[in-house]
């Protein structure tokens, strides 16, 4: 997939959601992801990175670049206005780090957010997945790191029943 970039780790990850399975929930997700940067009113620049975390990766297991399983930019990242792919990470890192979605640390736990950390909103934890987005507005990148969350569980459902 063009503009991605997966990252297997040292530590052992996820059986069933690993880059291949992180791969397929972004592909899936492409068509909506693809409309999302046509329309202004979701984002004005035009551009999206998504993040995907490791589910079977913990801080304990190892440092936060070796939890990524996997990254997508919409389009490639050389028109970029601003670095979005550090956005995601630092989105990423916060929800990775707390268990916690970022419009959940905003609005019950600011106590949890270190100084360093960002306050952006777009990273969703969906039964330990982790996937955070920027580009967009945040409500927008919160309903796309759903979306491919939801669809790697789907995937990793899919792999677990096939295994069989």
């Amino acid at each position: 997939m063009p503009g991605a970039t997966a990252s297997p780790g040292m530590a052992l990850g996820s059986r069933f959601a690993d880059a291949a399975s992180a791969e397929r929930a972004v592909a899936l997700a492409m068509p909506m992801l693809e409309a999302a940067v046509r329309d202004r009113e979701v984002g004005e620049g035009g551009f999206l990175h998504v993040v995907v975390m490791d589910p079977g990766k913990c801080p304990a297991d190892c440092p936060f670049e070796q939890a990524i399983l996997f990254e997508y930019s919409t389009p490639g990242r050389e028109r970029w206005d601003a670095d979005y792919a550090w956005y995601a990470r630092e989105k990423a890192k916060v929800a990775w780090r707390t268990g916690m979605a970022t419009d959940q640390i905003q609005a019950r736990a600011p106590h949890l957010l270190r100084a360093e950390e960002s306050m952006l909103g777009g990273a969703v934890v969906l039964d330990g997945i982790v996937v955070a987005v920027s580009g967009a507005n945040p409500w927008y990148d919160e309903a796309f790191a759903l979306s491919v969350a939801a669809l790697l569980r789907a995937v990793a459902q899919q792999r677990r029943r096939a295994e069989k």
